[in-house]
């Protein structure tokens, strides 16, 4: 292919809703699919929200009972990878006929399923869940709600349009794990996010051209005003400003130019049609997994064994 449609869709979640969320993220997909997109990105935990603000009642020393419960209705929120939770998605990926790449905080399937990550979900355009990446570091306070993921989930997939694999905000900062992504020959990389500072776009630029890919960023715009007011600890997001999250969400090419500029200030989905050709051409004096590489000079490996709590011994 030529040319590939893609669509960066910065919507906001209806934070803690589960079936809101799915329901949002379904429009969406929908939507973008009838106007022609082939690959579609939402934001970082796009289900069921990105807890901007959020301190759960922990310090050093101390929980609370009312940060409890809302980490509680924050775990209700959270999706598994149960085919029934998500057969919408799967459906509207199906219906939209494209890739679609959606952020979510994930239950996991282990033990009781105690521990959230924060991932992102591949869904393929017959409706087929295609991997889900785990985030492999969660920043700073966001570790009290995720626990982090492992080599095993450094998803690619090979696409009509080339290959298409992502990491998940700050994640971005480790180089060797864009260097894990680069290796493995990503052509679109996906960068969801929560960061709306200025500095973002420095980051999405900075991958375009180590990377030589296209690179999709996708935030969300979210107010305080769209909290739920019966949240346990609700009176602790009285400080906050209104504007939580200005959004930020832009396409840029190999050579780490706009395709679209960021968008900040309301909701809204990003169309651009990539010109393919812009990767190779970017490797005339560029490849950082080929001739500008040094495997001489430095060494790098990945370890992709899934680091499970419990394995069977058999024998």
């Amino acid at each position: 292919m030529d040319t590939v449609r893609v669509a960066v869709a910065q919507v906001a979640s209806v934070f803690a809703d589960k079936s809101a969320c799915i329901e949002k993220a379904v429009r969406t997909i929908r939507d973008a699919g009838s106007k022609g997109a082939q690959l579609v990105l939402l934001p970082e935990a796009m289900i069921p929200g990105y807890p901007r603000g959020f301190t759960y009642g922990a310090y050093v020393g101390n929980r609370t009972t009312a940060g409890r419960k809302d980490f509680e209705r924050y775990w209700h929120a959270s999706m598994t990878l149960d085919e029934a939770e998500t057969r919408p998605l799967r459906e509207a990926a199906q219906e939209a006929g494209a890739y679609v790449a959606l952020g979510i905080s994930e239950r996991s399937d282990e033990g009781n399923g105690g521990t959230l990550y924060n991932s992102l979900l591949y869904i393929g355009p017959s409706g087929d869940l295609l991997g889900c990446h785990r985030k492999l570091m969660p920043t700073g306070s966001e570790r009290l709600i995720w626990g982090c993921g492992d080599g095993s989930t450094l998803t690619t997939l090979d696409t009509p349009f080339g290959l298409i694999g992502g990491l998940i905000c700050w994640e971005n900062y480790m180089p060797l794990a864009r260097m894990a992504m680069y290796a493995k020959g990503v052509s679109i990389y996906l960068a969801p996010t929560a960061d709306h500072r200025d500095s973002w776009g420095a980051t999405l630029r900075h991958i375009a051209c180590e990377g030589r890919c296209f690179v999709l960023g996708c935030n969300q715009y979210f107010t305080r005003s769209m909290y739920p007011p019966d949240l346990a600890l609700y009176e602790e997001l009285a400080h906050l400003p209104e504007e939580l999250c200005r959004g930020g969400s832009a396409i840029v090419d190999p050579f780490g130019e706009y395709v679209c500029e960021p968008l900040y200030g309301s909701e809204g989905i990003l169309y651009a049609d990539l010109e393919l050709g812009k990767i190779h051409q970017g490797h005339l004096d560029f490849d950082v997994v080929g001739h500008y590489n040094r495997p001489d000079v430095f060494k790098f490996s990945v370890n992709e064994t899934p680091n499970r709590a419990m394995t069977r011994d058999t024998g």
